[in-house]
């Protein structure tokens, strides 16, 4: 038997090694985490159940804290506060069965004393338990999302679009799920107005968090992506790809507020996607007008008679919004003077 093996197979050996160790970290780690999370949920019980309140209670819970750091020496995590975070968490998401629910077991310790510290609504606080084990937000990130009111503007405000109308049932709802209402930008930096390309530019530069910002499944292919027909060139601001759906998703950016020209040239531009780009096995792409501002009423005309799958949505930015309304004027003047 030859002991001797070539750079190629040794390679090959350690790469798969590698793998095996760090999956098996993953796997330890998560169960690590679940039996933390269901001691915490059992002690928060307990505490509850023994009707602890902080007041009367206090001078107990810091008892208990005290005599907890004696009998663990060198462990930490049982502050008086720790303690009161897994009876609150214990009261937040407790029901009837008592058990501690999978979702809430998943995510880490530190993600549950923020969200616990941030939101009362318990949809709420579930809302962005999925969204940070879906998107493996950190706890930074987390915080940014919640400041950003995510929870609102995913959840609650209506969503525009015709995609019930254009696109195949079991495709539909998958649609409406990644469409949002309102964009968080505010991660740009922008602090004074600016021209549309330059906030692509931004965008781009930062794609890692625009990609968060979409949400799961998104995939960056490029900006100003080109398109040939019939010997002229088009080019879509900013092109991307959902796994979920298995399409394309076309973004066209405007500094503007919505105007209903803006959803003919999506839909001309989703049809030259789907002829000259899309795979034979993906589904019809789909489109996003990005504005400043939309009004429901123009936007729902607008979207009456189109045939292609387009939603539209708005964002906001870290300027005063004065100063965003006088850009918009001076977009709206420069589309007249370009139009004359």
């Amino acid at each position: 038997m030859n002991n001797l093996i070539d750079d190629k197979n040794y390679n090959d050996i350690l790469r798969y090694i590698i793998s095996e160790i760090k999956s098996t970290r993953l796997v330890i780690a998560s169960r690590i985490n679940n039996s933390m999370m269901q001691m915490y949920w059992n002690i928060g019980k307990k505490l509850s159940e023994e009707g602890l309140e902080k007041g009367y209670g206090g001078n107990v819970v810091e008892r208990i804290s005290i005599d907890l750091k004696d009998e663990f020496s060198g462990v930490s995590g049982f502050s008086p506060r720790s303690l009161w975070d897994m009876k609150r968490l214990y009261e937040f998401y407790n029901e009837g069965d008592k058990k501690l629910p999978q979702p809430v077991a998943v995510l880490p310790w530190g993600h549950h004393r923020l969200i616990l510290s941030k939101i009362k609504n318990k949809m709420e606080a579930l809302f962005y338990i999925e969204s940070s084990i879906e998107m493996g937000w950190t706890r930074e990130t987390l915080l940014n999302f919640i400041n950003a009111n995510t929870y609102k503007h995913t959840k609650i405000l209506p969503k525009h679009h015709n995609f019930d109308k254009v696109l195949p049932e079991h495709l539909q709802e998958q649609a409406h799920e990644i469409l949002k209402s309102t964009y968080n930008l505010d991660f740009v930096g922008i602090l004074q107005p600016v021209k549309e390309r330059e906030l692509e530019k931004r965008l781009v530069e930062k794609i890692k968090l625009f990609l968060l910002e979409l949400g799961s499944g998104f995939t960056f292919i490029g900006n100003q992506y080109r398109v040939l027909f019939n010997g002229k060139e088009y080019f879509v601001d900013l092109l991307f790809f959902n796994r979920k759906l298995k399409a394309l998703i076309a973004i066209d950016l405007k500094i503007s507020s919505f105007k209903p020209e803006y959803i003919g040239k999506m839909n001309y531009y989703l049809g030259l996607l789907d002829d000259q780009i899309k795979m034979p096995d993906e589904n019809p792409s789909i489109g996003i007008v990005l504005c400043a501002e939309k009004d429901h009423v123009d936007v729902e005309i607008a979207l009456r008679d189109v045939n292609k799958p387009i939603g539209v949505a708005d964002y906001h930015l870290q300027f005063p919004e004065k100063q965003l309304k006088e850009l918009i004027s001076n977009e709206l003047k420069d589309d007249i003077e370009r139009n004359l």
